[in-house]
């Protein structure tokens, strides 16, 4: 993977690139990032860049003097490239993550009772969960390899293995790079790897690809160089999913208003592209405040059919819009980028709801969907969750959530 291909991250693939030409790049690296931010695809773009054949060496070598006497000349200036070249052999390697210089660890489960697994058990997996899906988060990856309930984990197989092939001299290129994704999995295993990483040996990179902080070895933590990965932007994800996913500016936009900077949120909405939300958000709110308790649990029975993924996808859609309606309040469209029918909804929210009503709902909604994730009976959240709205609401009551 090349720098050209991560998403948005403009600033931070300067700032790494800077550290490389500089010669101040760290030997351990932490990429710390929220879900969908891209740290993974920027590591695998780090990895590709520092093996490229045709990058420059860090100590330019000085010419020879002259047989005759004649003063040598200067050194030429090293320019180095802002991105690997991804035609030069080395680049196709890493690309196809065969490269032999670039090892990768994530985590991953026995395939019986009894088994020690390492990660390049998984190598052929791992290659086309990478091809796929680059934005994807640790349960996408262990939900493709058939963890289905079980617990993935880094073992200490793994860093003995770890220690093993970054003791070994390099194939190829000059420089051996460790791709590890999700230290968190480590547990106490990773104490194993601290003096390899304090004192690695020549030419090694550690990249430490994570998303909490609070979850790494604190003996991990301080070993390495903390570089953070910010959510992207908007524009970035509208833009990634205009370009890849080829959808219309209107629609993308939408989208990446909704996923807050995660990249893997926009895909998952961009499954849903087709739901209609608004008209199942009004059909709520019309049962709620029109139409009485026939019209609702007709609706909670239609909802709970739709299974968790879009139960999910629909709340942080009328999340969404009541971020918007308080935008609204507050400050107006200010940019002119709000789609029409969405400033519309909103405008609508606005008018049935006070600040501190919308606010009562982004509460009770940021908690339905953390009962949905585990796993909480829809009929009865649903029903709980229009008994609610309905207080907030028509009865303008705070006391339910406060």
């Amino acid at each position: 993977m090349q720098f050209k291909d991560v998403i948005g991250q403009t600033d931070l693939k300067a700032h790494i690139r800077g550290m490389v030409s500089a010669n101040r790049l760290s030997h351990a690296l932490l990429l710390l990032g929220p879900e969908g931010a891209g740290g993974l695809s920027l590591a695998l773009a780090l990895a590709q860049y520092v093996t490229c054949e045709r990058l420059p060496q860090r100590k330019a070598a000085s010419a020879a003097a002259s047989l005759f006497g004649d003063p040598a000349p200067a050194p030429a200036a090293v320019v180095y490239p802002d991105d690997a070249c991804g035609v030069c052999p080395s680049c196709q390697k890493a690309a196809g993550l065969i490269h032999p210089d670039i090892h990768f660890t994530y985590p991953v489960i026995p395939r019986k009772p009894g088994d020690k697994p390492v990660s390049t058990d998984y190598i052929t997996e791992w290659r086309e969960f990478i091809r796929q899906r680059p934005y994807g988060n640790a349960y996408d990856w262990l939900q493709s390899i058939g963890a289905e309930n079980k617990q993935g984990n880094i073992t200490a197989q793994e860093c003995g293995e770890i220690v093993r092939k970054l003791n070994l001299k390099s194939f190829e290129s000059p420089t051996k790079v460790l791709v590890l994704w999700m230290p968190e999995y480590l547990g106490n295993e990773g104490n194993k790897l601290l003096k390899i990483i304090e004192e690695p040996p020549d030419n090694t990179l550690f990249i430490l690809v994570a998303e909490q902080e609070g979850l790494i070895l604190p003996t991990i933590l301080s070993r390495t160089q903390l570089i953070k990965v910010p959510p992207l932007s908007d524009p970035d994800v509208s833009a990634g999913l205009m370009a890849r996913a080829g959808l219309d500016n209107e629609k993308a936009v939408m989208i990446a208003s909704i996923s807050e900077g995660n990249y893997r949120e926009a895909l998952q909405q961009l499954q849903h592209a087709d739901d209609d939300w608004q008209a199942l958000l009004r059909e709520w709110l019309n049962a709620v405040l029109k139409n009485g308790p026939v019209a609702q649990v007709k609706w909670v029975e239609a909802i709970s059919k739709l299974g968790r993924e879009r139960q999910k996808q629909f709340l942080r859609y009328f999340n969404h819009l009541l971020e918007t309606a308080i935008r609204l309040g507050c400050m107006g469209d200010q940019e002119g980028q709000m789609p029409e029918t969405e400033r519309d909804f909103a405008l609508r929210l606005n008018r049935i709801a006070s600040r501190e009503q919308q606010e009562a709902l982004l509460k009770i909604l940021d908690e339905a969907s953390y009962y949905i994730e585990r796993n909480a009976n829809a009929k009865m959240l649903f029903h709980a969750l229009t008994l609610k709205l309905y207080h907030i609401i028509a009865n303008k009551s705070l006391i339910l959530v406060n």
